[in-house]
C-alpha cells in the first residue's frame, strides 16, 4: 500500500525558515513526480511545489523564490525548504505523488506561522 509520511512542521515566526520532509512506501518512487500540497480549513487543498521525474521544478507563484522542492531517489524521499515564511503560508502540508494517488494522502503537517 502507498503510504507518505510527513514531518517538519511547526511553528515559526514570520521571516523564518521549515525544512518539510516526506517518506513514502509502497510505490516505485523514482517513476513519479512529486508533489508538495497544502490545505486550510475552507479552502481546496492546493498544489504548492512539485519536482518531475528528471527533477524539473514548479511552484505556486506565491511561493516562487521562497520555498524549493526536492527528491532523493536513493531514499525514496522528497523535501520542501521554505524560506521567508509568511502567515498566509499556515496550512497543513501534504506530500504526494503529482498527479496525487487521491486515495492515499497522508496525516500531513501543520505549518504555523505566527508571532
Amino acid at each position: 500500500q502507498v503510504q507518505f509520511v510527513e514531518s517538519g512542521g511547526g511553528l515559526v515566526q514570520p521571516g523564518g525558515s521549515l525544512r518539510l520532509s516526506c517518506a513514502t512506501s509502497g510505490m516505485i518512487f523514482r517513476i513519479f513526480g512529486m508533489g508538495w500540497y497544502r490545505q486550510v480549513p475552507g479552502k481546496e487543498r492546493e498544489l504548492v511545489a512539485g519536482i518531475s521525474v528528471r527533477n524539473d521544478t514548479y511552484y505556486l507563484d506565491s511561493v516562487k523564490g521562497r520555498f524549493t522542492i526536492s527528491r532523493d531517489n536513493a531514499k525514496n524521499a522528497a523535501y520542501l525548504q521554505m524560506n521567508s515564511l509568511n502567515d498566509e503560508d499556515t496550512a497543513i502540508y501534504y506530500c504526494n505523488a503529482d498527479p496525487p494517488f487521491k486515495r492515499y494522502w497522508g496525516p500531513g503537517t501543520q505549518v504555523t506561522v505566527s508571532t
